[in-house]
């Protein structure tokens, strides 16, 4: 069985970013210790590319009692902060540790742009930053185009069809890593890496990570940007 034990004593700080104002919990020292994930991430799994996605790098799947543990310390804030309605009940969609290991130069155009994870109200991405740092943190992006920060049903054509005019225009981005303002996204946010940080956002808000391409770009789970990637649905 992996472990950890919830800090019981954790303090939530509610942070509204954007223009939009959007809340997004941060949560430090979120766990009394990380010894038992970290062990089993560093000795118990073997991480494969994602072929379900566009991350940048390889993944494993996390222990359930891990995920059950951090889901049964923060539901109740959720519901709360994020005025989900009662009825909707939480359901888990995709649980991994992840890390970057994707070279620049073969990144495909999705995964040199920020990206969200759905249009869905009430998605959820839930991060716990484990290993020790330094390592790039987790930026929030404004599309320039539209000022558009969340991409929601209503703006989805609008904002897939504005960026489909740009790069007819003005060419595709190159091949590196979104970790800067440019001319089509803004960055107006970033959410540091700290080890045992935990952060909540929606999973509309177009995000990206800000890539430290010295320390980053490693897919061995003792020395790598490690983290705890966590995703669930309120329906």
């Amino acid at each position: 069985m992996t472990n950890i034990t919830i800090n019981p004593n954790f303090i939530p700080v509610i942070k509204r970013v954007g223009k939009e104002q959007t809340a997004v919990i941060v949560i430090d020292d979120f766990a009394l210790n990380l010894n038992d994930i970290l062990d089993d991430a560093q000795h118990n799994q073997t991480f494969t590319k994602d072929d379900n996605s566009y991350y940048p790098g390889v993944r494993a799947t996390l222990p359930k009692d891990y995920v059950n543990q951090v889901l049964r310390g923060v539901y109740e804030g959720l519901y709360k902060v994020y005025g989900i309605p009662r009825s909707a009940k939480l359901i888990p969609q995709f649980n991994y540790y992840s890390l970057i290991c994707q070279a620049e130069q073969e990144l495909s155009l999705l995964q040199r742009i920020p990206h969200f994870d759905t249009t869905g109200a009430f998605y959820f991405a839930i991060l716990h930053y484990l290993n020790p740092g330094p390592h790039g943190g987790t930026g929030l992006f404004r599309h320039t185009v539209t000022d558009f920060e969340r991409i929601n049903n209503d703006r989805a054509d609008h904002y897939f069809k504005s960026n489909e005019q740009y790069m007819s225009q003005y060419g595709e981005p190159e091949a590196k890593y979104h970790i800067a303002s440019s001319d089509t996204f803004e960055l107006y946010e970033e959410i540091a890496y700290k080890p045992n940080r935990l952060v909540i956002y929606p999973g509309n808000l177009l995000h990206s990570t800000i890539v430290d391409l010295n320390k980053d770009i490693d897919a061995n789970p003792k020395t790598g940007r490690l983290t705890a990637n966590m995703f669930v649905e309120f329906k």
